[in-house]
């Protein structure tokens, strides 16, 4: 079965609005895992504009579920991550002017780079997994560095503008599938994947693991990240008895509440 990691950057966002003390990115990662989460993960940049030292702290001490720490190659923060230990490091790129990581992870340009990065994880007992675009050259490249998993950008499919869009980029996402495991990679996939338009892409054969912030996030404000997480994980299970969703936009599907 798919797993669910709900990432809670945007809880430290809130909380960095006002500069105060709450809301505790660790609350939200308990009620996270109370609505069925199956792992948790965090951004920490270089800039700690949202999740902070401290947060990453709590988050090892007090999560019970995997803990997937995204990060750059930044040396400082390779060193924290080396010390913390989170089950998971997800290498992404980062750029200071960004909302929000945008695009994957260049990993055969930044190979001799990164080799050493992965390497030095692994040999911890840390996972490592690349945040990179659905593009197979990109895939072989991460494999050859050392990666055990990929994470696949799903942003040319969430920013799609119409039927034909999708369609097309489901079929680039489907093949980067089969190009990972072909490498020998475990698949994950994220970026920019709701309540509205998750469907079609958890139809796809071959994924072990997706990670959703924002929309889970959102969602809460409204419900309470328990009630939040559990609608992402019913849609996420549900997905492989909806097959004639595929080509639908996420437009034409059915309100994920059932309030329609």
């Amino acid at each position: 079965m798919v797993q669910l990691g709900v990432n809670i950057d945007h809880i430290a966002t809130v909380r960095q609005a006002r500069q105060a003390d709450e809301p505790d990115p660790a609350w939200a990662a308990m009620e996270a895992e109370l609505g069925g989460a199956d792992g948790i993960t965090f951004h920490l940049r270089e800039d700690r504009r949202h999740v902070n030292d401290r947060d990453a702290e709590v988050l090892k001490r007090t999560v019970a579920s995997k803990l997937n720490m995204e990060m750059s190659i930044d040396p400082e923060i390779v060193k924290i991550a080396l010390n913390l230990r989170p089950d998971q490091c997800t290498l992404v790129p980062e750029r200071r002017a960004e909302l929000t990581t945008e695009g994957g992870l260049d990993v055969r340009k930044l190979s001799r780079r990164l080799a050493p990065v992965v390497k030095k994880l692994n040999r911890v007992g840390i996972a490592t997994s690349a945040f990179i675009e659905p593009v197979p050259e990109q895939i072989a490249a991460s494999a050859k560095a050392g990666f055990g998993a990929v994470e696949i950008w799903t942003g040319s499919y969430a920013h799609a503008t119409n039927a034909d869009e999708r369609e097309a980029a489901l079929e680039i996402l489907a093949n980067a599938i089969d190009v990972g495991h072909n490498e020998g990679l475990i698949v994950h996939a994220g970026h920019g994947l709701t309540y509205r338009n998750v469907t079609p892409v958890a139809q796809l054969p071959g994924w072990s693991e997706f990670n959703i912030g924002h929309s889970i996030v959102a969602r809460a404000t409204l419900v309470g990240m328990r009630a939040a997480v559990r609608e992402m994980k019913r849609l996420l299970h549900e997905a492989d008895d909806r097959p004639n969703l595929v080509m639908l936009a996420p437009d034409d599907l059915a309100d994920p509440t059932g309030t329609d």
